[in-house]
């Protein structure tokens, strides 16, 4: 950390990343090498043959060259573990040892060549087994070649020159020059050309118009935002994150205060409220996990999802006016079917149409519940994903609820498009037609939990029994006032330390803060900081106790942004600062605290000792303000506790604990009335 600087331009690797794949290298030749040597020294004396000059000569050069790499490589290992990340200084000859080893590239890809010629030259009359030897040597020298221009590839970094020359004007400039200014301006508008161009690449499967390209720019100038600032490699965000891990384990583990702990006691009407709200999410879930189709059903039955819904899904479906988007063989339809439990009578309509900021939806009859039920699918697409990072803010004006409120600008074009399929198709008309008696129910998971709230929020008053329930909306979805608002009508569900239910922008510039402070402050070395994370990740154990002192340093310096590795822990400059945030024009959107909707259930799985299997998992669940979810979470299990057969199986499991314990509690009742 920060990356190194090669060939005049920095490269998005540190001085000390070339441990682990060095050493892999240095295993794979050392093999190599000695296999050679063997081979040398047992047919030293059958070169006699037609072309086995050149076939001697080429071992022979072949041994002495892998010897000279081995060296480097060694050299390179070794230099490249000294030291720590905040201190680059004991490796400050690797460069020199880096451009040794890609020296001696030319002369390894130059002989590789040569021994491709040699091997397929048909006047070579030796032994078959000598041929065979020197035909793997050739396309073992091609794999390394190969492998190695693709490292190079993997660790390019399209900015790197820009940056270097920035990193010298700064040095060697005042920043408040004009040409400073505008040379900074200029690696901000490359960034972002950089970042757009990526994107599109990522989704080129897909057809782009006009939301497109406006969404590609949003997300551009997003990733742009949040990483200019901090010359953070890969390696260096994977240290952080374990370390962090760690930290955040040694906290938990620490007895907390009794007046920390929440509970309630059984009979209070907070926990009548949670259990009602419980049993009708796991109820609801259903309908949201429903929504994602096909995909899910398989997903949760992967035996058998296939066989039975070829057998049924083409039996019965609603007439082709009420679907809407491509369903082949009806498999969404007929996965939908089996999730809920419904009949096909059941369903008014149901949306497949998918497109940047168009999810899909459905709305069905739920007799069991009384209600008419609006399930928003969550993401699936790139689409969706578009949709999911267009985080910029816009207001939301209700009119005669509240006014200037902000709201998620990509989730909220969504909610405005099933609002208009809704209202203006006349879809929730014909639902209540059919049950004017029934609630409407809005329900989602993910990306879909997100836009069922704000869809709530915009229908709130045309419907005031309405309720949503929204299962691991994301974090960064509505202001305080319209959360507030939001509360009597809306149920978020969050299990454990699910990161999109905590992913919002201040949240992430959170996270960055506390990885540059963490690895800027551990004294060992990053190689042993990702050895033993992996360990602790894979089987758990105690956290290791990383020294993390500042080491009487000025802590404010470990929140600036590292622009090279000579300039580590300096401050950045107050001009540096006033360019980027005081200037109304090169000055990045602000992007202010978001919340979750609504009074949020947090469920949590209770502690195992066994991290990656347990036989019972219990769960337990209390009501949470939104504080809690203020920042991100490390764990194993951040990306797991998101997905949607996870929330439907810890919903289940509190809802059935909870009958299990009516039904104990009733029983002990009638035994103590005996006498």
């Amino acid at each position: 950390m920060p990356g190194m600087v090669l060939f005049g331009r920095r490269w998005a690797i540190a001085s000390d990343d070339f441990v682990f794949p060095g050493a892999f290298e240095l295993f794979i030749r050392m093999i190599w090498w000695i296999g050679i040597l063997v081979l040398y020294s047992i047919h030293k004396g059958k070169f006699n043959c037609t072309g086995g000059g050149l076939l001697h000569s080429y071992l022979l050069v072949l041994i002495i060259l892998l010897a000279a790499i081995i060296c480097a490589v060694s050299a390179i290992v070794y230099i490249s573990m000294q030291g720590t990340i905040s201190n680059p200084g004991p490796r400050k000859s690797l460069p020199k040892l880096l451009y040794t080893r890609l020296g001696l590239c030319i002369p390894e890809l130059v002989w590789a060549v040569v021994g491709a010629i040699w091997v397929s030259d048909t006047d070579v009359r030796c032994e078959r087994t000598v041929i065979n030897a020197v035909f793997g040597t050739v396309v073992a020298s091609w794999v390394i070649i190969i492998f190695t221009v693709v490292a190079v590839v993997i660790v390019f970094d399209p900015l790197g020159g820009k940056k270097t020359l920035y990193l010298a004007d700064d040095i060697n400039r005042n920043l408040e020059s004009s040409q400073s200014g505008q040379l900074f301006y200029n690696v901000k508008k490359t960034a972002t050309r950089v970042w757009e161009m990526r994107i599109r690449l990522l989704c080129c499967c897909i057809m782009q118009d006009d939301d497109h390209r406006v969404a590609f720019t949003s997300i551009a100038e997003l990733f742009r935002t949040y990483f200019s600032d901090t010359d953070l490699v890969p390696s260096d965000i994977a240290a952080g994150l374990t370390l962090l891990h760690q930290e955040q384990d040694k906290v938990e583990n620490c007895p907390k205060d009794p007046e920390e702990v929440l509970c309630h006691s059984p009979l209070s009407h907070v926990t009548d409220d949670l259990d009602i709200e419980l049993e009708n999410a796991a109820h609801y879930m259903q309908f949201a996990a429903a929504a994602y189709g096909w995909p899910y059903y398989i997903y949760t039955n992967p035996f058998t999802a296939l066989c039975k819904l070829s057998g049924d899904c083409c039996r019965n479906s609603p007439t082709d006016s009420d679907i809407i988007g491509g369903d082949r063989l009806n498999f969404h339809f007929g996965s939908i079917l089996k999730i809920t439990g419904l009949q096909y009578r059941d369903f008014i309509h149901i949306s497949f149409h998918n497109k940047i900021f168009e999810i899909p939806f459905f709305v069905a009859l739920d007799h069991k519940k009384e209600a008419i039920v609006v399930a928003v699918r969550g993401t699936l697409s790139f689409e969706d994903i578009l949709t999911d990072l267009s985080a910029e803010c816009e207001d939301l004006t209700l009119e005669d609820v509240l006014e200037n409120g902000f709201v998620h600008k990509g989730i909220t074009q969504a909610a405005n498009y099933i609002y208009r399929r809704l209202i203006n198709d006349g879809i929730l008309n014909q639902a209540f037609t059919i049950a004017p008696e029934y609630k409407l129910v809005i329900v989602g998971h993910s990306l879909g939990g997100g836009t069922a709230s704000i869809l709530a929020i915009m229908l709130k008053n045309s419907f005031p029994t309405l309720r949503c329930y929204a299962f691991s909306p994301p974090g960064g979805l509505l202001s305080k006032s319209l959360a507030d608002y939001s509360k009597c009508f809306i149920v978020s569900v969050i299990v454990g330390k699910d990161l999109v239910a905590r992913l919002s922008m201040p949240n992430m510039e959170d996270l960055k803060r506390r990885i540059v402070r963490i690895v800027a402050n551990c004294n060992r070395p990053k190689y042993q900081i990702l050895l033993y994370g992996c360990w602790y990740e894979v089987f758990g154990g105690d956290p290791d106790n990383f020294p993390t002192e500042l080491d009487g340093r000025n802590q404010d310096a470990l929140t600036q942004p590292l622009l090279a590795e000579e300039n580590l822990m300096m401050h950045r400059s107050p001009s540096y600062n006033a360019l980027e945030d005081e200037s109304p024009l090169s000055a990045p959107r602000q992007y202010p605290h978001l919340y979750l909707p609504g009074k949020i259930i947090h469920i949590v799985e209770e502690t195992s000792s066994r991290r990656w299997c347990s036989s019972d998992v219990k769960y337990t669940a209390r009501w949470t303000k939104e504080a809690a979810f203020s920042n991100i979470l490390i764990s194993p299990k951040m990306i797991t506790d998101h997905v949607p057969d996870v929330v439907l199986k810890a919903l289940n499991n509190l809802t059935k604990e909870k009958a299990s314990c009516i039904t104990c509690q009733i029983e002990g009742d009638g035994h103590t009335n005996i006498v």
